[in-house]
């Protein structure tokens, strides 16, 4: 088949990460996960991959958010001192109806879009200190992807039905983004705030952040939702039927009413 990469990808079972094993600093990590597995010896923990190009050696930023999206925060920083372009770097292609599948990252239930940068990926997954040193490498704070979307806005889409959902560590995330400049009233093409992601996603912490930080309670989006609107409603998003996003609901209807939305 045309368009194939020199060496090939591995996956761990463990982790889920795909690295490439041209890519030297990502590789031994990875090396070094597997050998910690010894439990799964002899299980097939890892299985070759061979993607197209775009994925491969040519494509080192997408190797840096496999890093980013599995939380191994120490090889995430090497590859970014050894490679600091990378902060500044664009997905080049991302979730379309034709390649959807391999362009969503099962632990943080999120997809990759055209557009994205590495802090996109780093706030969607979390990563405070992964972001916190992409901002310092120059990474734009405002950076904005095919549809609309800052980094702060990937910041409040954890709630509930992420598996490596932690919403500590989200409303950290989003208080350094708006440290570093992040507008919290910044809205994508369909008028989305970060706020509106987070109400729908169900997380009363990333809720409480936003609107501490000066997201607007009552504004609207474009089909004229307000944030106590998302809130009352099943969005469908996070599990939002499940007992711990009620859960998160009740704690976000509170807040929103602390606030005078209505």
């Amino acid at each position: 088949m045309a368009g194939r990469a020199v060496g090939a990808w591995h996956a761990c079972v463990s982790c889920r990460r795909k690295v490439h094993s041209s890519l030297g600093t990502e590789w031994t990590s990875f090396k070094m996960c597997y050998s910690r597995s010894p439990a799964q010896k002899d299980r097939p923990e890892v299985r070759s991959l061979e993607l197209p190009t775009h994925h491969a050696q040519d494509d080192p930023f997408r190797a840096f958010v496999d890093l980013i999206v599995c939380g191994d925060s120490d090889a995430a920083v090497r590859l970014l001192e050894a490679s600091p372009n990378l902060a500044n770097e664009r997905a080049a292609r991302g979730a379309i109806r034709q390649a959807a599948k391999e362009n969503f990252f099962d632990r943080i239930r999120h997809y990759i879009y055209e557009g994205d940068t590495a802090l996109h990926m780093a706030a969607a997954a979390n990563q405070t200190r992964i972001a916190e040193q992409l901002i310092s490498g120059g990474a734009d704070v405002h950076a904005r992807n095919r549809r609309g979307a800052e980094p702060l806005h990937y910041a409040a889409d954890g709630g509930p039905g992420s598996p490596a959902w932690n919403p500590d560590e989200q409303a950290r995330i989003i208080g350094a983004l708006i440290r570093a400049g992040a507008d919290p009233n910044a809205v994508d093409k369909r008028g989305v705030s970060p706020l509106h992601r987070a109400v729908r996603n169900r997380c009363a912490a990333a809720v409480r952040a936003l609107i501490e930080s000066g997201a607007d309670p009552r504004a609207p989006n474009r089909s004229g939702s307000t944030p106590m609107r998302l809130a009352t409603m099943n969005t469908g998003k996070s599990g939002s039927g499940s007992p711990g996003a009620r859960e998160q609901q009740r704690a976000i209807l509170r807040i929103l009413r602390q606030h005078g939305a209505a």
